[in-house]
């Protein structure tokens, strides 16, 4: 039998076809998303559903005509954006993304933004991105589909368009990420929304267990799990011990763990009812160093150099460099952190010995890991723990020997990259077998047989 897992992202979807005897990946495509909308409002960043479901179903319908002995269909995709539903289940907005920066704006009430809102009034914790955020703003401005009547994810949604379903269900780790959620009751903080009489007609079901959320074409489709938790079951076989760094458009850290954990930078994130991931993000992860290519490709081209990536050139600058060499001390937190969004970079430690393109490379590569190690120690503070094994997924990784280098050192661990490419479809292949019984997820991350399952009802 074969599985397929559906991974919805910001820049692209990847739907792979997983071999369920031996987990081999024995198909997959990634298709380019292209549905960002322009907008007058520099800050929004929305994004066009109907292009997304098309090119998505249209893929999936294909591989389905030419493959049998599919059991399951697995779905992620990108975290805490949201698109609102009217009563029949059918979209009635574009899908307001991640990305989205309308909850930093200084015109929600009284010169403040709705997360400065949050954290003075409630003591809440949420960016700008996150779905009930956006929808808080929403609400304020006039802003929510006069048919909306609930709101999901933008994987949430495909789960209902296939299996035909009026009302969202959303598993833990998609709730969690729209914010103003308890971990610990496994809901919505209501109160907050009502008192903002922002409360829609149907808040969306919630449910800590990876579920069958329906069928298409008689197979089994499996609740939508957040892309964080399943590119960690994508990537973790053994949970106990690894750290899962990814380095895509964003960058990340995760473990797991049995218990929430407060700490600056961290957020824990539910994967079962009792198991937590903890993800430390920064917001700009490779597009640090996508943002130093196109510095480089601005200037070629302004010296008469024909206008083309640059990313080649750099490689070519840092191959058989030094990497304890002195380079320049460059802090990435160029789109600012979650919790500090105004915050900014800096680039010190030039010098006339040093002043190089290949330093400024490779300070860049090292801020891009100190970034994230910061995050490593701010968990081990809180949790006293340390892991041994350094898992890497992501193409920022692996395209970047350089910085695979660099990470083992910062991290002082052997880097493991993840073999296959796709890790989020991946889990949320392996979402839909827990799903349908027909594999544990203790045994999958190698966890005792005691721990916390999360296929169970």
């Amino acid at each position: 039998m074969k599985s397929i897992g559906i991974d919805i992202g910001t820049t692209t979807i990847s739907i792979i076809v997983m071999n369920t005897a031996d987990f081999t990946i024995e198909e997959s495509c990634t298709l380019d998303n292209g549905a960002f909308l322009p907008s007058s409002r520099p800050w929004e960043r929305i994004q066009d559903i109907s292009g997304i479901l098309r090119k998505t179903q249209t893929a999936l319908e294909e591989i389905l005509d030419r493959t049998p002995d599919i059991s399951s269909i697995g779905l992620t995709g990108q975290m805490h954006g949201i698109v609102y539903v009217d009563q029949a289940g059918t979209a009635v907005s574009p899908l307001y993304t991640w990305q989205d920066g309308r909850g930093n704006q200084p015109d929600f009430r009284q010169g403040k933004s709705v997360c400065a809102c949050l954290s003075e009034n409630y003591g809440v914790k949420a960016a700008s991105g996150y779905g009930i955020v956006t929808h808080l703003y929403n609400v304020q401005k006039g802003l929510v589909p006069r048919k909306a009547v609930s709101f999901c994810t933008i994987s949430d949604y495909l789960g209902m368009a296939l299996t035909g379903r009026s009302l969202p269900l959303l598993h833990i780790s998609q709730a969690a990420s729209l914010g103003l959620y308890d971990c610990r009751t496994h809901t919505f903080q209501e109160e907050i929304l009502r008192e903002h009489n922002a409360l829609p007609p149907e808040l969306p079901c919630i449910t800590p267990e990876l579920l069958p959320l329906g069928y298409f074409r008689g197979i089994l489709v499996g609740v939508s799990v957040g892309d964080n938790q399943a590119s960690f079951l994508g990537s973790v076989r053994d949970a106990e011990h690894s750290l899962l760094v990814n380095i895509g458009t964003g960058s990340q850290i995760s473990m797991l763990s049995d218990r929430c954990c407060e700490a600056p930078g961290i957020e824990s994130r539910p994967l079962t009812r009792d198991a937590f991931l903890l993800a430390g993000s920064a917001l700009c992860g490779g597009l640090a160093f996508a943002a130093l290519e196109r510095f480089f490709r601005e200037y070629a081209a302004a010296a008469g150099a024909p206008d083309v990536p640059q990313f080649e050139t750099m490689k070519r600058f840092l191959e058989g460099t030094d990497l304890s060499a002195d380079c320049w001390n460059v802090r990435t937190t160029f789109s600012g952190t979650r919790e500090h969004p105004a915050d900014s970079g800096s680039v010190t430690g030039i010098r006339l010995e040093n002043f190089h393109p290949a330093s400024l490379i490779r300070g860049t590569l090292n801020g891009m890991a100190e970034e994230l190690y910061t995050l490593y120690t701010n968990i081990i503070r809180e949790t006293r723990q340390t892991k041994t094994r350094l898992i890497a997924s992501g193409n920022g990784i692996r395209k970047n020997p350089t910085l695979r280098q660099i990470l083992e050192s910062r991290f002082q661990m052997p880097l493991e990259i993840v073999p296959h490419q796709e890790e989020a479809a991946v889990g949320a292949a392996v979402s839909s077998l827990a799903a349908a019984k027909t594999l544990s997820l203790n045994q999958w991350l190698g966890l005792a047989t005691g721990a916390p399952e999360g296929g169970e009802q």
